[in-house]
């Protein structure tokens, strides 16, 4: 099973940092939150990931492409022209960094992988959230639910998007960022069928908005509840919060 990671955002609401590189290699404990993610999945393993790219991807392609070399001792032969990493951290990674346009949209981003999803269930997720979330419990309660579409859903902090679903998960309404209004939100953990790319219209989709509504209308997307830890990066607030519990007891280290 592949998991989809949308990476091409500007994070302009954490400007401080992606002036200089995308959002999801801003670092967490000296890794970027990206390695952070996905090692939640390699922990239910999930190993291979697509990661769509947009603002600043080279940064991302060139970071996967040196993983070795950042992450490894090195012996380099000058004379030689030789080098050899003398202690190898490798992890059991295959990535697809795929360039998805600078200004295109969330859905439009999935909708251009079409190909390379094929006809599997796959799993997507945003670039810069964190949880404590088994993500093999997410798969199996899909599987279970039979839907296209399953998300997984968090109690709202009260500045997010709800969803309106009845006892047994069923999603009812989809509704992003509504105005005075609590309950539980999307916290950025699905899993999908390949049906889901006939929601996908073109690069102006915006999975947040149309998809996940018509799905909704249509029976087919369920919501999976988390009570645990979830945490977005959105805000410099956001990332010392993440910084901080990582010099403690990160509850993200399934791993």
């Amino acid at each position: 099973m592949k998991a989809l990671i949308l990476a091409g955002g500007f994070g302009t609401r954490l400007s401080e940092e992606t002036d200089l590189v995308p959002k999801p290699l801003v670092e967490i404990g000296g890794r970027p939150i990206i390695w952070h993610l996905m090692k939640i999945y390699s922990a239910a393993g999930i190993n291979e990931f697509v990661v769509l790219c947009g603002y600043k991807g080279f940064l991302l392609k060139r970071y996967f492409a040196q993983y070795q070399l950042y992450n490894s001792d090195v012996f380099i032969d000058i004379k030689n022209n030789r080098m050899e990493y003398t202690q190898r951290e490798s992890e059991p990674w295959r990535i697809w960094l795929v360039d998805t346009g600078l200004n295109t949209m969330t859905g439009g981003r999935v909708r251009r992988v079409r190909d390379l999803v094929g006809d599997e269930t796959f799993c997507l997720t945003y670039g810069d959230g964190l949880s404590d979330v088994n993500v093999s419990d997410i798969i199996a309660d899909h599987r279970k639910r039979k839907k296209f579409a399953t998300v997984m859903a968090v109690p709202s902090p009260g500045r997010f998007g709800v969803l309106d679903m009845s006892e047994d998960g069923a999603v009812d309404r989809f509704a992003e960022k509504p105005a005075n209004e609590m309950g539980y939100i999307n916290a950025g953990f699905f899993v999908l069928e390949p049906e889901i790319f006939d929601y996908l219209k073109d690069d102006t989709t915006v999975w947040e908005e149309e998809p996940l509504r018509r799905l909704a209308l249509d029976g087919q997307l369920h919501a999976y509840r988390h009570h645990g830890f979830w945490r977005p990066m959105d805000s410099l607030r956001d990332k010392r919060e993440l910084e901080a519990l990582w010099s403690g007891n990160p509850p993200w280290k399934l791993w």
